[in-house]
């Protein structure tokens, strides 16, 4: 079951702290009520993203979905009301769940799911090897329709062939924080080299 939970933090009395600790406390009930496995998905706002993540392993969560992508309203200015606006993931939304991924990957026991912006099979080696257990798309099913599953299956697997990998397993976590040879290449340390980087 993915337990989806969603607190949007408007309460200027309640600390950080509190609502994180809602978080494990809603984890720890849910685990007490059910046998099937629960993922949670979460959102990236946070003050401690590895933290909060340890601590969702520990209350009993099974898995981990990275990111939540809140509903973002906007304002109309004609009608002067606040509106829902649903925009569609870009590949660039993946870049954020990647990174924690990469970071948390084999420091907790949950598996990890990747979701935001996978619209292809390259996205989803990449969600692999910084060590999602499984990726989600709905983004580019919206846009592209459902076949576009197989396409990626396929293009997956025919890059796997041409790469001699023999399985996702053998792909998952060799980009991961833990495996690279530079991870601070995952942290701020890397920004001025970004910078430069820009064309």
């Amino acid at each position: 079951m993915e337990l989806n939970i969603y607190r949007l933090a408007t309460d200027v009395s309640k600390s950080g702290s509190e609502i994180e600790q809602s978080y494990i406390d809603i984890v720890k009930e849910v685990k007490k009520s059910i046998k099937i496995p629960v993922a949670v998905k979460i959102g990236p706002f946070f003050s401690s993203i590895a933290w909060m993540a340890s601590q969702l392993d520990k209350a009993g969560a099974d898995g981990l979905v990275l990111f939540n992508r809140f509903y973002q309203p906007d304002i109309d200015l004609e009608s002067l009301e606040v509106v829902p606006n649903v925009l569609l993931s870009t590949p660039n939304a993946m870049r954020l769940p990647l990174r924690w991924i990469a970071i948390i990957y084999n420091r907790i026991k949950a598996d990890i799911a990747a979701t935001s912006g996978i619209s292809s099979e390259k996205d989803v080696i990449k969600m692999i090897m910084a060590g999602a257990k499984v990726t989600q798309m709905l983004s580019c099913l919206l846009k592209f329709g459902i076949g576009r599953i197989a396409d990626v299956n396929k293009e997956l697997k025919n890059w796997m062939e041409l790469n001699e990998y023999e399985s996702l397993d053998q792909m998952r976590g060799s980009m991961s924080y833990k495996n690279v040879a530079d991870p601070s290449q995952f942290e701020r340390a890397n920004y001025m080299k970004e910078l430069v980087s820009y064309r």
